[in-house]
């Protein structure tokens, strides 16, 4: 007989990944090697972005996707359980919703949610040592791994730095970019590349997320610039990992 985990890897396996950000949502189907089999579709995130409105778009793109039988969401804050804690850049309503439970009551689905960082942080780490995923966008994400294995609840963006009322996500999230420009935007990230390398003693480091584009500055050779799709791409590992279980 089958097990489970054996199950999860049929070649068969399609996997509805669902990448939900600050400005867009997207969707795209993989098959059990992460690789696409549609293309990949992006709207707006309804703003304001309250737990029904999100859904409802949820709903009008899914009926855009092929036949899938399992899913993978990433989502913008603290997730235990399937439950999102917080959303800071989506809208209130989300604190103590249960997302993965009512996605699997609407689609008779397996789901699994995660922090979106994480999700593209499993597309874009080799599985060696410390690695950390940090993702530039509307607010800054983070997720950490050891050995290719999530260490969950990381959320540095809320993090107090460098003044006692402002944090990671002030001065490198959309609204820092909009406030400093790039020039000090990009002094900033420099900055926190080294307070993280200290912080976690990364071997690795991973910049994602629209705004790392705007980096100006060269990276050391063990921080590496990844691409925006891979929010979605990390949706087949993120059924492999046994600490999302």
């Amino acid at each position: 007989m089958a097990t489970k985990a054996a199950e999860t890897e049929k070649t068969d396996v399609i996997t509805l990944a669902v990448d939900t950000g600050g400005t867009g949502i997207k969707m795209i189907t993989l098959d059990s090697s992460g690789k696409p089999t549609n293309e990949r579709v992006r709207v707006p995130t309804p703003s304001p972005a309250t737990t029904t409105a999100v859904l409802a778009e949820f709903e009008k793109v899914k009926t855009q996707m092929p036949p899938f039988d399992r899913v993978s969401v990433g989502f913008p804050g603290v997730i235990k359980h399937g439950t999102t804690y917080t959303a800071a850049n989506l809208d209130p309503s989300w604190v103590g919703f249960p997302l993965q439970a009512t996605l699997e009551k609407q689609w008779k689905k397996p789901v699994r949610v995660c922090n979106d960082a994480a999700v593209q942080g499993y597309a874009a780490i080799k599985g060696k040592g410390v690695e950390l995923m940090l993702t530039l966008g509307t607010g800054l994400g983070s997720s950490l791994f050891t050995s290719g294995h999530l260490c969950p609840g990381l959320e540095l963006a809320h993090h107090i730095w460098r003044k006692k009322d402002r944090t990671y996500e002030d001065y490198l999230g959309k609204r820092g970019y909009e406030k400093y420009g790039v020039d000090k935007w990009n002094s900033f990230l420099q900055e926190a590349i080294e307070n993280t390398a200290k912080l976690f003693n990364w071997d690795t480091l991973y910049l994602g997320g629209g705004n790392s584009k705007k980096i100006s500055f060269k990276l050391p050779e063990n921080v590496q610039t990844v691409s925006n799709e891979d929010g979605l791409l990390g949706g087949v590992a993120l059924w492999r990992d046994e600490a999302m279980l």
